[in-house]
């Protein structure tokens, strides 16, 4: 895991403020609050390090009307915990504005003060890095799964435990567990919600540090048969799925697709953050001669280096909403 994949980056388009973690674009100024060894701090510190940064923006930027996050590996998380914290309910009286079906409209949260539109993560952890095959670079192996969940802290600390679901903060779950729900200051779920759009961009292989279920947040029997990619424009997108949101009602028909491949926790957490709805991008750099690169070429890290993942970011730009 390349701490420099966690940089900030923050760039304007018109009046919607798009927050870009773990990807690099030319002209764009990188932020250094979450760099190098600051990215072993934990998904929580970045979060709120990125939470404040986000505000210091949006002071300085009074035209701003949207945000949009794109946020790579651990990026996702630390996004999604942010979002949490910029959350802010509706006002309590209702618009007088007329829509155009002549309805009035509700009032609605928002981020930071903005309108939610886009929040895209690419290759990012939403289930952990605990479950089997969730880091393929363990081979599946139970005994250096287990291993690796025993001693992870020693190597990425806090960051490590809450990728692995080992932090128990004052007696309390899991943070990948707490920010499945609203709670005190922190309204994680509910800011999701308020997002336009959800995408998950996901390697369906070769991607050694990000497994495919836990970047799709699917369960074993859920992942598709993909083919080749027929889409000249987009050579390397072998999948697409529009997935609706299921409701507590629907978890109980559901919970029959438990195949084992995952622990109990892990099942809370598909169930949880199936709650909202995804549009679920699947990846393949089968092909490709840097295939066992593919973390890092699915965000075209490096632009000379990883150019074959330049099709990916079409596509994100290319549905991406303004």
């Amino acid at each position: 895991m390349g701490v420099a994949m966690f940089g900030v980056v923050k760039i304007l388009i018109l009046y919607q403020l798009i927050i870009l973690l773990s990807w690099s674009m030319e002209s764009s100024a990188g932020s250094e609050q979450n760099m190098s060894k600051l990215t072993l701090d934990g998904v929580d510190v970045m979060g709120e390090r990125l939470t404040k940064e986000v505000l210091d923006v949006i002071q300085q930027k009074p035209n701003l009307r949207n945000i949009s996050f794109v946020a790579h590996s651990v990026g996702g998380l630390v996004a999604r915990y942010a979002i949490g914290r910029l959350y802010r309910p509706p006002k309590e009286e209702v618009k007088e504005d007329i829509s155009s079906n002549g309805c009035k409209e509700e009032p609605r949260g928002t981020i930071g003060g903005l309108e939610a539109v886009n929040f895209i993560t690419v290759a990012s952890p939403h289930l952990g890095s605990r479950g089997n095959k969730q880091v393929p670079f363990l081979f599946g192996v139970t005994a250096f799964e287990k291993a690796a969940s025993r001693v992870i802290h020693w190597i990425f600390r806090r960051t490590g435990r809450h990728l692995f679901l080992t932090d128990d903060d004052e007696g309390k779950p899991p943070l990948l567990k707490r920010m499945l729900e609203d709670h005190d200051e922190f309204y994680f779920m509910s800011a999701l919600r308020l997002f336009k759009r959800r995408v998950l961009y996901s390697n369906v292989g070769y991607d050694h540090i990000v497994g495919w279920r836990t970047s799709s947040i699917r369960r074993n029997s859920e992942l598709p048969k993909w083919k080749e990619s027929l889409n000249e424009m987009y050579p390397h997108i072998v999948y697409e799925e529009h997935c609706k949101a299921c409701d507590a009602d629907q978890y109980e028909t559901i919970s029959t697709e438990y195949d084992g491949s995952s622990d109990k926790l892990e099942e809370e957490l598909v169930r949880g953050l199936s709650r909202v709805s995804w549009e679920k991008i699947d990846v393949s750099f089968h092909t490709s001669r840097l295939r066992f690169a593919a973390h890092s070429v699915i965000q075209v890290k490096d632009e000379v280096m990883h150019i074959e993942g330049a099709d990916v970011i079409q596509h994100m730009i290319d549905h991406f909403l303004t």
